[in-house]
This record gives C-alpha cells, structure tokens and sequence, in this order.
C-alpha cells in the first residue's frame, strides 16, 4: 500500500477546510436607511387688540394694546399702519371708529378688531332766564295824546305784546302807571294819570289777561321822564308805565 506525501496530505486539509468553511459562511442582510424627519408644519399666527377706554368725548384719545404670535406682520388699522408684534398706542379719532389690526404669516393670516366710540361733549345747560331782564326787554310802555286817555294805534301793538309776556309768564304780577306831561294842575293830572293806567289795564284784559295779575296807580305829572320844556319831551312823560309788582 502506497503511503501519501506529507506535502500532499496538508494541502488537502487545507482545502477541506476551505470546503467547511465556505459553506459555514452566512450572507449578512444590507440595512435600509431610515427616510429623513418630516420638518413641522409652521403655524398661523394669532392676534389680539383692546381699546381702553372704549368710549371717550370728542378731543380725548384712547389706548390701543395689541399682542401677537408666529407673525411676520402686522398693520393696524386705520391711520396707524405697520406695528411690533406686541405694542400699544395711543388714539383720538374725532368720530367712532372700529380698528382693525392684521397678522400675517407664510402660513396664513389673523384679524382682531377693537371698536372706541367718540361722544360729543355734553351742552352747557343754558342759565334760567333772568326775569327782570325779560321784563325789561319785552314789556314796553303805551304812550298817549294831549289830554287824552284813549288807546292808540301804537299803544295797541305795544299792549298787545306786553300782553303775550303777561299771558306767558302768568305768574308775573305788574303795576300799571299812569304818568302826564307838566302841564295842568296836579289834581287834574292824577285824575288823567288815572284814565290812562285804567285804559291800559283793561286793553290787556280784553285780550284774555287776567286782571288779579294787573294794579293801577296814577303819578300825574310828580315823576316826570323828560323835564325839557317842549312837546317830543312832554310826549316821553304822556304814558301807562309798567313795572314788575314784587
């Protein structure tokens, strides 16, 4: 029996060990590669904006307070135009006005409105009347002829009138007097100054005045208004002279 080399018998064990081992041999699996992280998706922005105070009188202001997020602008309207994310200003719209602030972003936008109303300021209670003045300004005196007591034209449209003062303040009471020029005795005068206050007291009657509301007295010629010796002067003191009744 023919014995083998040992040359050839190591080379087969290596080969039989390549063999083994090849075939021992496990492929290792390639690993998929994970898809990047989905970026978030940006959010809208949000706003809000308040007036204090709400309400305010012509000529006065008020302040606008606003707040924001994820926005890139903002506008505030009307009159104001671009502002800082958070802010407040001050107002003074001379009518009621709605304010309107924007926010605005690559994801949208926001709107918050806040609304001042503008008053007047109140009116100045006008003062009472004073009734002394309107004595003053609206009853006026008749004027009579020369020895005379009857009503005139004239004396007439001023009674009249005199009447509508009396008819509108009823409360007012008055003392009619009657006055004369200088000449003629004194008794005579009061008895003329007399007929002229009664004339004129019930002129004012007769258009619906109520007589508990008027006195009579004569002064004749004592109290005169004009003292120049001539008829426009004597004219001025021939008259029925009211005057409020305390």
């Amino acid at each position: 029996m023919t014995s083998k080399s040992p040359a050839r018998t190591a080379l087969t064990i290596v080969a039989g060990a390549i063999v083994f081992f090849g075939g021992c041999h496990k492929q290792v699996a390639k690993s998929t590669p994970h898809p990047p992280a989905a970026t978030p998706a940006a959010e809208r922005p949000t706003v809000t904006l308040s007036a204090s105070p709400a309400d305010i009188t012509k000529g006065g202001s008020a302040t606008l307070t606003w707040s924001s997020t994820n926005a890139s602008q903002l506008s505030l309207s009307p009159s104001v135009g671009s502002v800082s994310p958070q802010g407040s200003t001050k107002v003074s719209p001379n009518d009621s006005t709605t304010y309107t602030l924007t926010a605005s972003s690559a994801a949208g936008s926001a709107e918050a409105s806040a609304r001042v109303t503008v008053s007047l300021p109140p009116t100045a209670t006008a003062a009472p009347p004073n009734l002394d003045e309107l004595f003053g300004q609206d009853v006026k005196d008749a004027f009579f002829n020369y020895d005379r007591a009857d009503i005139r034209s004239d004396a007439r449209e001023v009674l009249t009138k005199d009447g509508e003062f009396l008819r509108s303040y009823s409360g007012v009471h008055v003392v009619i007097e009657g006055h004369c020029d200088e000449r003629g005795s004194e008794e005579y005068n009061l008895a003329l100054g007399d007929r002229r206050a009664t004339a004129a007291k019930n002129y004012l009657v007769s258009l619906g005045i109520s007589a508990n509301q008027i006195q009579t007295t004569s002064v004749g010629k004592e109290r005169p208004f004009c003292t120049d010796q001539n008829e426009a002067c004597w004219q001025q003191n021939r008259r029925a002279h009211f005057e409020m009744n305390r």
